[in-house]
Protein backbone atom coordinates (compact mmCIF):
# COMPACT_ATOMS: atom_id res chain seq x y z
CA UNK A 1 0.00 0.00 0.00
CA UNK A 2 1.53 3.29 -1.06
CA UNK A 3 -0.59 5.41 1.30
CA UNK A 4 -2.42 7.39 -1.36
CA UNK A 5 -6.11 7.90 -0.74
CA UNK A 6 -8.77 8.69 -3.28
CA UNK A 7 -11.97 10.65 -2.95
CA UNK A 8 -14.84 10.17 -5.44
CA UNK A 9 -14.86 12.94 -8.02
CA UNK A 10 -17.49 15.61 -7.52
CA UNK A 11 -20.33 15.32 -9.97
CA UNK A 12 -20.59 19.01 -10.70
CA UNK A 13 -20.02 20.16 -14.25
CA UNK A 14 -16.36 20.30 -15.18
CA UNK A 15 -14.54 21.40 -18.30
CA UNK A 16 -13.24 18.87 -20.80
CA UNK A 17 -9.70 19.74 -19.72
CA UNK A 18 -10.49 19.18 -16.03
CA UNK A 19 -12.09 15.82 -16.80
CA UNK A 20 -9.11 14.80 -18.91
CA UNK A 21 -6.67 15.72 -16.18
CA UNK A 22 -8.71 13.77 -13.64
CA UNK A 23 -7.92 10.63 -15.66
CA UNK A 24 -4.20 11.20 -15.08
CA UNK A 25 -4.78 11.60 -11.36
CA UNK A 26 -6.47 8.20 -11.19
CA UNK A 27 -3.10 6.43 -11.37
CA UNK A 28 -0.94 5.89 -8.28
CA UNK A 29 2.60 4.63 -7.74
CA UNK A 30 1.15 1.40 -6.36
CA UNK A 31 -1.24 0.97 -9.28
CA UNK A 32 0.49 2.28 -12.42
CA UNK A 33 -1.79 0.28 -14.74
CA UNK A 34 -5.59 0.53 -14.70
CA UNK A 35 -8.55 -0.73 -16.69
CA UNK A 36 -11.18 1.51 -18.25
CA UNK A 37 -13.65 0.45 -15.56
CA UNK A 38 -11.23 1.32 -12.76
CA UNK A 39 -10.45 4.72 -14.27
CA UNK A 40 -14.13 5.53 -14.73
CA UNK A 41 -14.90 4.52 -11.15
CA UNK A 42 -12.08 6.63 -9.69
CA UNK A 43 -12.92 9.73 -11.70
CA UNK A 44 -16.70 9.46 -11.48
CA UNK A 45 -16.96 9.72 -15.26
CA UNK A 46 -19.25 7.57 -17.42
CA UNK A 47 -17.32 4.84 -19.22
CA UNK A 48 -18.01 6.27 -22.72
CA UNK A 49 -16.70 9.68 -21.63
CA UNK A 50 -13.63 8.18 -19.96
CA UNK A 51 -12.95 6.06 -23.05
CA UNK A 52 -13.16 9.07 -25.35
CA UNK A 53 -10.90 11.20 -23.18
CA UNK A 54 -8.40 8.34 -22.81
CA UNK A 55 -8.23 8.17 -26.59
CA UNK A 56 -7.37 11.88 -26.74
CA UNK A 57 -4.65 11.44 -24.08
CA UNK A 58 -3.21 8.42 -25.89
CA UNK A 59 -3.03 10.46 -29.10
CA UNK A 60 -1.31 13.33 -27.26
CA UNK A 61 1.17 10.96 -25.62
CA UNK A 62 0.23 11.28 -21.95
CA UNK A 63 -1.21 7.75 -21.70
CA UNK A 64 -0.45 4.52 -23.53
CA UNK A 65 -2.31 1.25 -23.90
CA UNK A 66 -0.52 -1.52 -22.02
CA UNK A 67 -2.87 -4.26 -23.17
CA UNK A 68 -6.47 -4.80 -24.24
CA UNK A 69 -8.54 -2.48 -22.06
CA UNK A 70 -5.54 -1.51 -19.91
CA UNK A 71 -3.83 1.88 -19.67
CA UNK A 72 -0.74 3.39 -18.06
CA UNK A 73 0.97 6.78 -17.99
CA UNK A 74 3.38 7.41 -20.87
CA UNK A 75 6.93 8.73 -20.93
CA UNK A 76 5.88 12.16 -22.20
CA UNK A 77 4.66 12.99 -18.71
CA UNK A 78 8.01 11.93 -17.25
CA UNK A 79 9.82 14.18 -19.71
CA UNK A 80 7.59 17.12 -18.85
CA UNK A 81 8.04 16.43 -15.15
CA UNK A 82 11.79 16.80 -15.50
CA UNK A 83 11.20 20.36 -16.71
CA UNK A 84 9.53 21.56 -13.49
CA UNK A 85 12.02 24.32 -12.54
CA UNK A 86 11.82 24.11 -8.74
CA UNK A 87 12.15 20.34 -8.64
CA UNK A 88 15.10 20.43 -11.03
CA UNK A 89 16.92 23.04 -8.95
CA UNK A 90 16.22 21.13 -5.73
CA UNK A 91 17.43 17.82 -7.16
CA UNK A 92 20.65 19.33 -8.48
CA UNK A 93 21.34 21.04 -5.16
CA UNK A 94 20.46 17.93 -3.14
CA UNK A 95 22.42 15.23 -4.98
CA UNK A 96 25.84 15.85 -3.37
CA UNK A 97 24.23 15.82 0.09
CA UNK A 98 22.15 12.74 -0.67
CA UNK A 99 25.24 10.89 -1.84
CA UNK A 100 27.18 11.83 1.31
CA UNK A 101 24.26 10.77 3.51
CA UNK A 102 24.17 7.44 1.72
CA UNK A 103 27.91 6.97 2.19
CA UNK A 104 27.49 7.55 5.92
CA UNK A 105 24.32 5.52 6.43
CA UNK A 106 24.43 2.90 3.65
CA UNK A 107 20.65 3.25 3.76
CA UNK A 108 17.94 4.76 1.56
CA UNK A 109 18.19 8.54 1.29
CA UNK A 110 15.36 10.70 -0.06
CA UNK A 111 14.67 14.22 -1.22
CA UNK A 112 10.98 15.07 -0.84
CA UNK A 113 8.72 18.05 -1.44
CA UNK A 114 5.23 18.82 -0.17
CA UNK A 115 2.39 17.96 -2.55
CA UNK A 116 -0.89 19.11 -1.00
CA UNK A 117 -1.42 16.72 1.95
CA UNK A 118 1.21 14.32 0.62
CA UNK A 119 4.97 14.06 0.68
CA UNK A 120 6.33 13.51 -2.84
CA UNK A 121 9.70 11.82 -3.36
CA UNK A 122 11.62 13.57 -6.14
CA UNK A 123 15.02 11.89 -5.70
CA UNK A 124 16.34 8.74 -4.05
CA UNK A 125 19.82 7.31 -3.47
CA UNK A 126 20.12 3.70 -2.38
CA UNK A 127 22.35 0.66 -2.67
CA UNK A 128 22.41 -3.11 -2.38
CA UNK A 129 23.04 -2.96 1.38
CA UNK A 130 20.02 -0.74 2.00
CA UNK A 131 16.69 -2.11 3.13
CA UNK A 132 14.34 -2.65 0.15
CA UNK A 133 11.55 -0.06 0.20
CA UNK A 134 8.43 0.62 -1.80
CA UNK A 135 9.32 4.29 -2.17
CA UNK A 136 10.61 5.47 -5.52
CA UNK A 137 10.98 8.72 -7.40
CA UNK A 138 7.53 10.04 -8.18
CA UNK A 139 5.74 8.13 -5.43
CA UNK A 140 3.99 9.89 -2.60
CA UNK A 141 2.59 9.15 0.84
CA UNK A 142 0.21 10.93 3.16
CA UNK A 143 2.16 13.23 5.44
CA UNK A 144 1.01 11.98 8.85
CA UNK A 145 2.92 8.68 8.65
CA UNK A 146 6.27 9.73 7.13
CA UNK A 147 9.30 11.57 8.47
CA UNK A 148 9.44 13.97 5.52
CA UNK A 149 5.69 14.52 5.70
CA UNK A 150 5.92 15.43 9.37
CA UNK A 151 8.53 18.03 8.46
CA UNK A 152 6.09 19.68 6.06
CA UNK A 153 3.29 19.50 8.61
CA UNK A 154 5.40 20.77 11.52
CA UNK A 155 6.63 23.82 9.62
CA UNK A 156 3.62 24.18 7.31
CA UNK A 157 1.20 26.04 9.57
CA UNK A 158 -2.34 25.32 10.69
CA UNK A 159 -3.83 25.29 7.19
CA UNK A 160 -1.74 22.32 6.00
CA UNK A 161 -2.51 20.41 9.20
CA UNK A 162 -6.26 21.05 8.96
CA UNK A 163 -6.35 20.06 5.28
CA UNK A 164 -4.67 16.76 6.15
CA UNK A 165 -7.06 16.06 9.03
CA UNK A 166 -10.00 16.83 6.75
CA UNK A 167 -8.64 14.42 4.13
CA UNK A 168 -8.34 11.73 6.80
CA UNK A 169 -5.63 9.94 8.76
CA UNK A 170 -5.77 6.32 7.58
CA UNK A 171 -4.04 3.66 9.65
CA UNK A 172 -1.32 1.95 7.60
CA UNK A 173 0.27 0.03 10.48
CA UNK A 174 -0.53 -0.48 14.18
CA UNK A 175 1.85 2.42 14.95
CA UNK A 176 0.28 4.97 12.59
CA UNK A 177 -0.91 8.08 14.41
CA UNK A 178 -4.57 8.51 13.49
CA UNK A 179 -5.81 10.91 16.19
CA UNK A 180 -5.39 14.63 15.34
CA UNK A 181 -4.50 15.55 18.94
CA UNK A 182 -1.70 12.98 19.15
CA UNK A 183 -0.41 14.00 15.72
CA UNK A 184 -0.32 17.65 16.80
CA UNK A 185 1.74 16.67 19.86
CA UNK A 186 4.14 14.73 17.67
CA UNK A 187 4.55 17.71 15.36
CA UNK A 188 5.34 19.95 18.33
CA UNK A 189 8.12 17.53 19.30
CA UNK A 190 9.29 17.55 15.68
CA UNK A 191 9.91 21.30 15.78
CA UNK A 192 11.60 21.05 19.19
CA UNK A 193 14.13 18.43 18.08
CA UNK A 194 14.50 19.79 14.53
CA UNK A 195 13.74 16.50 12.75
CA UNK A 196 10.71 14.45 11.84
CA UNK A 197 10.71 10.79 12.87
CA UNK A 198 8.58 7.92 11.63
CA UNK A 199 8.91 4.57 13.41
CA UNK A 200 6.97 1.81 11.66
CA UNK A 201 4.15 4.26 10.95
CA UNK A 202 4.06 3.91 7.15
CA UNK A 203 5.46 0.41 6.81
CA UNK A 204 6.17 -2.31 9.36
CA UNK A 205 9.85 -2.70 10.14
CA UNK A 206 10.79 0.67 8.61
CA UNK A 207 11.99 3.84 10.37
CA UNK A 208 13.04 7.22 9.00
CA UNK A 209 14.37 10.57 10.14
CA UNK A 210 14.10 13.79 8.11
CA UNK A 211 15.16 17.43 8.35
CA UNK A 212 13.79 20.56 6.66
CA UNK A 213 15.50 22.40 3.82
CA UNK A 214 14.82 26.13 3.92
CA UNK A 215 14.59 28.46 0.95
CA UNK A 216 13.60 32.08 0.46
CA UNK A 217 12.49 33.85 3.67
CA UNK A 218 13.08 30.68 5.69
CA UNK A 219 10.23 28.81 4.01
CA UNK A 220 10.56 25.00 4.07
CA UNK A 221 10.92 23.95 0.43
CA UNK A 222 12.04 20.33 0.81
CA UNK A 223 13.14 17.66 3.25
CA UNK A 224 16.03 15.21 3.33
CA UNK A 225 15.64 11.83 4.99
CA UNK A 226 17.40 8.58 5.84
CA UNK A 227 15.20 5.47 5.88
CA UNK A 228 16.08 1.94 6.96
CA UNK A 229 15.38 -0.96 9.28
CA UNK A 230 13.55 0.13 12.42
CA UNK A 231 15.56 -2.20 14.66
CA UNK A 232 18.97 -0.94 13.54
CA UNK A 233 18.57 2.62 12.26
CA UNK A 234 20.36 5.00 14.64
CA UNK A 235 17.85 7.86 14.71
CA UNK A 236 20.03 10.12 16.88
CA UNK A 237 23.13 9.69 14.73
CA UNK A 238 21.38 10.01 11.40
CA UNK A 239 19.12 12.74 12.72
CA UNK A 240 22.21 14.86 13.26
CA UNK A 241 23.53 13.87 9.82
CA UNK A 242 20.36 14.88 7.97
CA UNK A 243 20.21 18.17 9.88
CA UNK A 244 23.76 19.00 8.81
CA UNK A 245 23.02 18.02 5.21
CA UNK A 246 19.75 19.97 5.12
CA UNK A 247 21.43 23.06 6.58
CA UNK A 248 24.20 22.85 4.00
CA UNK A 249 21.67 22.50 1.20
CA UNK A 250 19.69 25.46 2.55
CA UNK A 251 22.84 27.57 2.50
CA UNK A 252 23.59 26.49 -1.07
CA UNK A 253 20.08 27.40 -2.21
CA UNK A 254 20.19 30.83 -0.58
CA UNK A 255 17.21 32.86 -1.81
CA UNK A 256 17.06 31.00 -5.13
CA UNK A 257 13.99 28.88 -4.33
Amino acid sequence: MDGETRQPARTRSRSVLARGLSLLDAFTSGEPELTLAEIAARTGLPKPTAHRLLGDLVEWGAIERSGPGHYRLATKLFRLGQLVPVHRVLREAALPHLERLHEVSRENVHLAVADSVYTLFVEKVTGRDAMPLRSRVGSRLLSHCTATGKVFLAWGGRDRFHRLVTAGLPRLTPRTIVLPGLLHQDLTRTVERGVGISYEEAEAGVAAVAAPVHGRAGRVVAALSVTGRAQTLDLDRFGQAVRVAATAMSTALGDGV
